[in-house]
């Protein structure tokens, strides 16, 4: 498991698999939000946690038909699927590895993107919160999404149309966490669930995205 972990990290580097794409297009899409909506500090404000969710959310979108294609594309995955390693653990360690590449630099560079957007003082901490609890649930789904559609040419676009309104729940929390943190209110509550919905992809994910890898390598 650690060998596999290592190896798919060693590749998303070498690759690109998302790792610098993923961080170029949240920088970009946070450049470019002030030229659209206009320079007053109060509007950056008040849009900047559910920006800086979206793009995170759509950053980590780029490179989750990378997560199983490589090594359906080798045979490698044939290989994985007759080892002892059952199919539910090289899920998981595929999702973490692409949260390690991703959801994490991710969290770690929204504070600093969030100075663009004028974000309130006050909200950096809980945009950070919410992000490290929230991006885990994007991997495990994304590689749900990304075992079903592993074995069909071009399907970026049918992962992506797969994976969206999974996301939605996330996506609504997380923002919810940042924009209640920044604006000094009480954030149990979306907080709680935005970590249970981590916790229960966690749980039901690897043996979704099993499932769907055992019938598209028959």
């Amino acid at each position: 498991m650690i060998a596999l972990l290592r190896r798919d990290l060693v590749l998303a580097v070498r690759a690109g698999g998302g790792f610098g794409l993923g961080l170029a297009f949240f920088l970009v899409l946070s450049v470019l939000v002030p030229f659209g909506v206009g320079p007053e500090a109060d509007v950056l404000a008040r849009i900047a946690p559910g920006i800086l969710w979206i793009g995170a959310l759509l950053s980590c979108l780029l490179s989750l038909d990378r997560i199983f294609a490589l090594d359906f594309e080798d045979g490698s995955l044939d290989l994985l699927a007759t080892a002892p390693v059952p199919l539910e653990g090289v899920a998981v360690v595929k999702a973490l590895a692409h949260w390690l590449t991703t959801g994490l630099p991710l969290t770690l560079l929204a504070p600093g993107l969030g100075v663009l957007l004028n974000l309130p003082p006050a909200g950096f901490g809980w945009l950070v919160i919410s992000l490290a609890v929230g991006t885990p649930a994007l991997s495990l789904i994304g590689a749900f999404g990304a075992a079903l559609t592993v074995g069909l040419k071009r399907g970026g676009l049918l992962l992506s149309l797969l994976v969206l309104p999974l996301y939605v729940p996330t996506l609504i929390f997380g923002a919810q966490v940042a924009t209640q943190g920044a604006a000094g209110l009480e954030v149990g509550t979306p907080l709680v669930l935005l970590a249970g919905i981590s916790a229960g992809t966690l749980a039901l994910m690897p043996f979704a995205a099993a499932a769907a890898l055992r019938i598209n390598l028959r």
